[in-house]
């Protein structure tokens, strides 16, 4: 911990989520909650909006000459499908889905029969895909996707000369945060960059001062710095693999528990 972080430690009572609030009772956002005495409010800094079937068609995919889906979030799965169902299209059923965890495969149930379906399971990682991307490669890939994405699956495929092609179906975009100018906490959790992102595009000249600031994964600790913010908190760590976690550790410190 740096000696500016170190002069920054103090007492927690209040910490934004920048997520939505969980809906399993059992989330350890309450159980931390109840152990510490916090209040713990919950508020999505982005939000996702669907793109259009006409500015889908402006895209000039043609999804049925793929012969295989990379799928790296739910999102992706639902407005895919979504956009199948507005253009009309009945997806082939030897049509290939390859996806980045076990929980966005089961999520197919949603739209497929998944038992009469070949399909590709990475284990949580872009890194996990891209190892069985590397078992595949005549497949013609259609990568549906975000505005705002990460690159590892895309410049994997480009940098080997896959087959791929990249279609927008849904924007993420920051959410109106503009009641919150006003509210303080004493910790703020983000979970990607676009959360630091929408942080900025609601208050451009924000101030940390006293906030404290935690970020999961090394692109949202990234983008903290890079906008000259103070990282308070960083997961996951070795003893801390969650975000719960590693607030945890900070919390006992500051609070002297």
């Amino acid at each position: 911990m740096s000696k500016t972080v170190k002069d920054r430690l103090k007492k927690v009572e209040t910490i934004l989520v920048s997520q939505p609030q969980p809906t399993d009772n059992n989330s350890p956002y309450f159980a931390l909650a109840e152990k510490y005495g916090l209040k713990i409010d919950f508020r999505p800094f982005i939000q996702i909006d669907p793109v259009s079937h006409k500015e889908f068609r402006q895209q000039k995919v043609d999804i049925l000459k793929h012969t295989a889906v990379i799928f790296t979030s739910r999102n992706a799965v639902d407005h895919f499908f979504r956009l199948c169902s507005e253009s009309k299209i009945e997806l082939p059923a030897d049509m290939k889905y390859f996806c980045i965890s076990e929980q966005t495969a089961n999520y197919l149930q949603k739209y497929i029969v998944v038992r009469k379906r070949k399909i590709f399971t990475g284990h949580r990682t872009a890194q996990d895909l891209i190892e069985i991307l590397k078992k595949h490669r005549n497949e013609k890939y259609i990568f549906p996707c975000s505005n705002i994405r990460k690159n590892d699956i895309p410049d994997f495929l480009e940098k080997n000369g896959y087959n791929f092609t990249e279609a927008i179906i849904y924007k993420t975009v920051a959410s109106d945060l503009s009641d919150l100018e006003d509210v303080y906490y004493d910790i703020i959790a983000f979970y990607s960059p676009s959360g630091i992102n929408s942080l900025f595009v609601n208050f451009p000249d924000y101030q940390q001062n006293d906030t404290r600031l935690a970020a999961f994964g090394p692109t949202t600790a990234k983008a903290v710095r890079d906008h000259d913010l103070i990282l308070d908190i960083e997961a996951p760590q070795p003893n801390a693999p969650s975000m719960t976690g590693a607030l945890e550790l900070y919390i006992k410190k500051a609070n002297g528990v």
